[in-house]
């Protein structure tokens, strides 16, 4: 595997840009998996790393770590504290409206049921003239997404609980439009990206914002879009 792309990197503290299919760390739900962020960071800088926040094994971006555990405390308060501002971008099926707040609870895997909420806003429009089902043309979106609170897949949820799933996201997506990105672009991965993040560096007292570019299979969507580059 390529050495990990990093995006910042100081005494306490380092982000790279996680690519799309790397889990953070070890997972019971994943034990066939040999390589993860945790193992390939620490072996690429020969430094112990403490991943501060998750992102889940299909999602790309931006993945920040600690390399003390007094920064990983700090740091963890932060998060806990919703101190840390998180963007993201996502394709998704059909037109959003231009901006909105999905609140919605969700039960995680140990059947716990959260408040949750995230809110979006709607970037750029899409149709393309080719047919699917009982349609002629097929529209997505590109939306930033804001989470307000941390739950376990909650973008991927929340936007298929309003009926604009994210492409490429499985299960929670939509089958037909997977499998129509599929045959006709080769295109299979999940098309969420975390872009920024922002948060007060805990010790020179500064913002920090550390944005991560898109990988190449988010960027040949937006091509085929009709968009800017990420």
């Amino acid at each position: 595997m390529e050495p990990l792309s990093i995006l910042f990197h100081d005494d306490f503290l380092i982000a790279i840009n996680k690519p799309n299919g790397l889990l953070v760390h070890k997972s019971d739900i994943a034990q066939n998996i040999n390589e993860y962020a945790v193992q390939l960071l620490r072996d690429q800088i020969g430094k112990h790393v403490y991943p501060l926040h998750r992102l889940d094994r299909k999602t790309s971006g931006v993945l920040l770590f600690a390399l003390d555990r007094e920064t990983n405390t700090l740091m963890q308060k932060q998060f806990m504290d919703y101190q840390v501002d998180k963007t993201y971008h996502a394709i998704v099926r059909g037109f959003v409206p231009e901006n909105g707040e999905i609140d919605y609870a969700l039960t995680n895997d140990r059947g716990k049921t959260q408040d949750a909420v995230t809110n979006y806003k709607r970037l750029k429009t899409a149709e393309l003239m080719l047919p699917h089902g009982k349609f002629q043309t097929s529209r997505y979106s590109l939306v930033e997404v804001k989470p307000q609170t941390g739950r376990m897949h909650q973008i991927r949820k929340h936007f298929a609980h309003i009926f604009h799933p994210i492409i490429g996201d499985r299960p929670y997506g939509c089958n037909k439009q997977n499998r129509l990105f599929l045959e006709k672009w080769n295109h299979n991965e999940m098309l969420l990206h975390a872009v920024c993040i922002r948060f007060m560096h805990p010790y020179i007292g500064k913002h920090l914002e550390i944005s991560a570019p898109c990988h190449p299979p988010f960027e040949k969507m937006m091509q085929i879009m009709g968009w800017h580059s990420c």
